[in-house]
């Protein structure tokens, strides 16, 4: 299929999902928005898989849980080769090491590729198992055939990937392959793709096999100027590879963590010099404005508030309701309280919608001129005009 012009990640991801479910493409779950398609056809694609002399070679692949991955999994299993399966969202760890029972017959075998024979035949993968993936299969929403891929947008195959980095797991030299239908083999403008991002090396759809050729570097490690606290919080693993990174030396300051300040050069310093919501000083907070409040602003002048919903629930910062400005080119956001709100201007800052960065901030902390449009009739945040559930 062809792409809009002058598209960003989340256009692309919107323009595949919705033709896979206008063309009836799609098998369960559905919709596919928000996912790693299930497409009609994947167990057809990934009867290439086997025929790769990057798999013929491999003894341990890592292959993604999703639907469309489930026939590669038992491929790889009825070769008797070594699974890893992440776990979901990395809640209890990295990897799962598949142990399916000694004499599975082949029906077996399709049930521990399963997400429950996952669950019922996997031990867990730690950190000091020293484990060489030589393989590695991941899913996706959009593919080009240089090699460019886009994810659903949570990130998850590009962490998964720079973790397997830094425990010494995969080298550059890793195959990565990623299998799809042939309409999400698309252009994709390189210019969307940014350190973290993962790029494959063959692409498997129910008609072809791609060999992209790709030379761009993959990740060569965590980012962690890239990881919220709010992930901290609920990847353990990732917890303990910062640890041991710290240990090492390196660099692992987070998005969203407070930096030490030199407080000398602080009480000499003009506070409008200071950026960011934490640094105002409170004489400038709008008490009139509910603390649970967040403000979005600088929101592209074609903006759809699908999209901004879309980002907010990537990010993990879905709102109780949505107040849309789209004309004034903002959006307020309301939370349960004002803990909720300034965890949301943590997990928001660097959003992008297009080409815009937005601003995000505790609505009380912004000027008067952004929170009422000087235009007779325009709702105060407090009023809650325009409100869209999430």
């Amino acid at each position: 299929m062809e792409l809009s012009a002058g598209v960003s990640k989340q256009d692309i991801r919107e323009q595949i999902w919705d033709y896979m479910e206008s063309q009836n493409l799609a098998d369960f779950p559905r919709p596919v928005h928000h996912r790693i398609p299930n497409f009609k056809g994947a167990p057809r694609a990934a009867e290439h898989f086997p025929r790769l002399q990057a798999f013929k070679m491999a003894r341990t692949i890592k292959v993604n849980p999703d639907a469309p991955q489930k026939n590669a999994r038992f491929l790889v299993l009825d070769s008797r080769k070594t699974l890893l399966v992440p776990t979901p969202r990395l809640r209890t760890g990295l990897f799962n090491k598949i142990t399916p029972p000694p004499g599975a017959t082949k029906d077996i075998l399709r049930k521990c590729a399963t997400s429950q024979g996952v669950r019922s035949f996997s031990t867990p993968v730690g950190l000091d198992a020293r484990v060489q993936v030589d393989l590695v299969v991941v899913g996706s929403v959009a593919v080009s055939e240089k090699g460019w891929r886009i994810g659903k947008g949570e990130g998850y195959a590009d962490l998964e990937y720079a973790m397997m980095v830094s425990m010494g797991a995969v080298s550059p030299e890793t195959p990565v392959v990623t299998i799809v239908h042939d309409c999400q083999v698309v252009d994709i403008p390189e210019a969307l793709l940014e350190d973290h991002d993962l790029t494959v090396d063959y692409i498997l759809t129910p008609t072809r096999v791609i060999a992209t050729g790709c030379e761009r570097p993959k990740p060569a490690g965590i980012i962690w100027s890239k990881i919220s606290c709010e992930m901290m919080e609920k990847i353990p693993v990732l917890r303990s590879l910062r640890s041991r990174e710290k240990q090492a030396g390196k660099d692992v300051s987070l998005q969203d963590e407070p930096r030490d300040l030199d407080t000398s050069r602080l009480q000499t310093a003009p506070l409008r010099a200071l950026r960011g919501p934490q640094a105002l000083p409170l004489a400038t907070q709008r008490e009139d404005v509910p603390a649970d409040t967040v403000y979005v602003g600088n929101l592209p002048r074609d903006a759809r508030v699908s999209e901004l919903k879309t980002a907010l629930r990537a990010r993990g910062a879905a709102p109780l309701r949505l107040s849309w400005q789209g004309p004034q080119r903002r959006a307020f956001l309301h939370y349960p309280d004002a803990a909720s709100a300034q965890q949301a201007v943590s997990c928001l800052q660097d959003l992008r919608l297009g080409a815009n960065s937005l601003r995000v901030a505790l609505a009380r902390q912004q000027r008067p001129s952004d929170l009422v449009d000087t235009r007779p009739g325009e709702p105060h945040p407090n009023r809650r005009p325009a409100v869209a559930d999430l």
